[in-house]
């Protein structure tokens, strides 16, 4: 398998764990990426594969696919074990929603904040980060009691994870009112998948001179 991510690919980066957690062997390609000018030019086998012109993009053999979740149920149907997705029907309803919530419900408002660092009293920015909190406060509900989002460990958690990355460094981060979702984050960091993926991009936002919120700090 060759995965095609970025740097700073969010999408990218849940797929590279979820294969990490598989144990599946497969070559890392970062695409060219420049802050000034992102991930322009595109690489070739990006832009031939993925009509959106953006990374994850998986090869295997002649199968070639795009968008992370489609990537997650490719590697749950090749390898089975570890099962990232809970067996019972409805948990495993659940749990691909938490996922989906992750990436077009909680995400979108933390892409509006990356244009608006310099200016956060912008009525958008504001907005923005009231969607974060209200998100964070659902998902501090939905955790309960238990260790893992969706009851076991899945998608969810690392969809999750790596999209609350990007709000913490964005000014959207959790607070003294998700000391659940807190403890989570914890438990993500500590596994050697997680930490492996999220140290990296880490330690390339240091190279860029920018900062880090401390749990990354401390992953590089």
């Amino acid at each position: 398998m060759k995965l095609y991510s970025g740097p700073l690919s969010m999408f990218g980066a849940k797929a590279e764990i979820a294969a990490r957690e598989k144990g599946l062997e497969l070559e890392l390609v970062m695409v060219p990426f420049e802050m000034a000018t992102l991930y322009q030019p595109k690489h070739p086998e990006v832009l031939r594969i993925n009509p959106k012109r953006q990374v994850p993009v998986l090869i295997d053999g002649d199968l070639e696919l795009f968008d992370s979740t489609q990537i997650f149920e490719y590697f749950e149907t090749v390898r089975p074990e570890p099962a990232l997705w809970p067996s019972e029907p409805k948990a495993r309803a659940r749990a691909r929603l938490l996922e989906h919530k992750s990436d077009e419900v909680y995400f979108p408002p933390i892409v509006r904040l990356m244009g608006l660092q310099d200016v956060p009293d912008d009525p958008a920015a504001v907005e923005a980060r009231a969607a974060s909190k209200a998100f964070y406060d659902e998902m501090e509900r939905t955790l309960g009691s238990r260790q893992w989002l969706a009851g076991s460990y899945s998608y969810a958690d690392i969809a999750f994870y790596m999209a609350q990355l990007f709000g913490a460094r964005m000014g959207a981060p959790m607070d003294a009112t998700h000391l659940k979702l807190l403890a989570w984050r914890d438990r993500m960091s500590a596994r050697p998948a997680v930490a492996q993926v999220a140290g990296a991009m880490g330690r390339y936002i240091l190279s860029q001179g920018r900062k880090l919120p401390p749990f990354l700090q401390a992953l590089t």
